[in-house]
C-alpha cells in the first residue's frame, strides 16, 4: 500500500517575478526584431542576422515561458496537492500558500472508465448495477470534513424483521496517497462501504427489546442504544475505509423505522405490550389498596372480618378498582350473608 510522504514546493512569488520579467524580454525581443526587419526593408538591404536571431529567440522563450507558467499553483487551508511526475509519486504538499513546482507534475489522474454505480430502488426492492464512465480525479485533494447523507435502505435486523434505516457520515481524507492510488475513486468507495457497513451493523442488532429473547432487556438494540450503535458503525467504517486513507469523524442514524409491510403489525404488538404493562400496574395498585383497606377496617375495630368476609370484600374491591367502567353499587338491607 502507498504511504503518504511530505514534499516541499518552492514559493511562487520569486518565480512569478522571473516569469513576468521573461515575458517582458519576449515582448522586447519580438518588437526589436520587427523594427530591424522594417528598417532593413526600408533601406532595401538584407535583414540582419540579429533580427532573425531575436525573432527566433522571442518565439522559443515565449514557449518556454508558457511551460514555466504551468508550474504555479495555490493551496487554501484544508487542501493538499499530490505531486505525480510521469506516473511516479513524488510527495504531497499540505501547507497552504502560493507555490511553483515542476510544470510537468500531473494536474489530474487519468481514469480507465471502469467505474460502476449502484442504484438501490426501495420500490423495486432489488439493486441494479450500472456501468458508468470513470471521472478523472484531480491531484488537488480536499482535507476538509465532508458529509455523506445516505439513502434509506431496507435491511433485516437480527430477528429477520425488515426495517428502513439511513445514516449520515462525517469523514475526511487522512492519507492523500492512499486515497488517490490505492482505490479507484475514493468518494465512490466511501459511499459504497458506508452502505455495506450500515447493512452489517443493522443485521447484528434487534430493532427493539421486544424483538430480542433477552429476558433482562440489557442487550443493545437499534432503537434504545443510539450511542452504542453509532460507535459500532464508526468502528466498522474506520476498518473498511482505512485502505482508502479515509478517517471517519462521526456516524449517526438519521432514520429508523419498520418497513411498511410490517409496520401495522408491530404497532399492534407495541400497543399490546403497553396494555399489558398498564394492567399490571393497575393490579399491583389494587392489591395494595385492598390489603390496606382490610387492615385499616380490622385494626380500627370498625368491622370484624372472618375469612369468608375478607374474601367477599377483597373480590368486591378488586372489581371496583380494576374495572374499566364505573361500578354500580347494590344496597343490601340484610346481613352480609343474605
Amino acid at each position: 500500500m502507498t504511504v503518504e510522504k511530505q514534499a516541499r514546493a518552492a514559493s511562487g512569488w520569486p518565480m512569478l517575478f522571473v516569469n513576468l520579467a521573461l515575458y517582458a524580454v519576449v515582448v522586447w525581443a519580438f518588437v526589436e526584431s520587427i523594427v530591424l526587419f522594417v528598417a532593413a526593408d526600408e533601406a532595401a538591404a538584407p535583414a540582419p542576422a540579429l533580427a532573425a536571431a531575436l525573432l527566433v529567440a522571442s518565439i522559443v522563450l515565449f514557449v518556454v515561458n508558457l511551460i514555466v507558467s504551468c508550474g504555479f499553483f495555490s493551496l487554501q487551508p484544508g487542501q493538499a496537492r499530490v505531486l505525480v511526475l510521469f506516473g511516479n509519486y513524488a510527495g504531497t504538499v499540505r501547507d497552504s500558500g502560493f507555490y511553483w513546482a515542476n510544470p510537468f507534475y500531473a494536474r489530474s489522474l487519468g481514469s480507465d472508465g471502469s467505474g460502476v454505480s449502484v442504484d438501490v430502488s426501495l420500490e423495486e426492492g432489488s439493486p441494479s448495477v450500472k456501468a458508468a464512465a470513470g471521472k478523472a480525479l484531480s491531484t488537488k485533494v480536499s482535507l476538509r470534513a465532508r458529509t455523506l447523507n445516505g439513502d434509506r435502505l431496507k435491511v433485516n435486523d437480527k430477528m429477520g424483521n425488515p426495517i428502513e434505516i439511513a445514516t449520515v457520515v462525517v469523514w475526511h481524507v487522512a492519507d492523500t496517497a492512499k486515497a488517490l492510488f490505492d482505490v479507484d475513486n475514493y468518494p465512490s468507495f466511501v459511499a459504497m462501504q458506508t452502505e455495506t457497513a450500515l447493512r452489517h451493523v443493522a443485521s447484528i442488532y434487534a430493532y427493539d427489546h421486544m424483538e430480542d429473547d433477552d429476558a433482562t432487556n440489557r442487550s443493545i438494540t437499534l432503537r434504545s442504544n443510539i450511542e452504542e450503535v453509532s460507535q459500532s458503525l464508526r468502528d466498522e467504517l474506520d476498518r473498511r475505509l482505512a485502505p482508502a486513507g479515509v478517517s471517519v469523524d462521526d456516524a449517526r442514524l438519521t432514520h429508523l423505522a419498520y418497513a411498511p409491510e410490517i409496520a401495522q403489525a408491530m404497532l399492534r404488538r407495541q400497543q399490546a405490550e403497553a396494555i399489558i404493562a398498564a394492567r399490571k400496574k393497575i393490579v399491583e395498585g389494587a392489591v395494595s389498596m385492598v390489603d390496606m383497606a382490610l387492615k385499616e377496617l380490622s385494626d380500627g375495630g370498625v368491622v370484624e372480618f372472618d375469612e369468608d368476609r375478607k374474601a367477599v370484600m377483597a373480590s368486591n374491591l378488586m372489581v371496583v378498582l380494576c374495572g374499566e367502567s364505573e361500578a354500580q353499587p347494590v344496597l343490601n338491607t340484610g346481613s352480609l350473608y343474605q
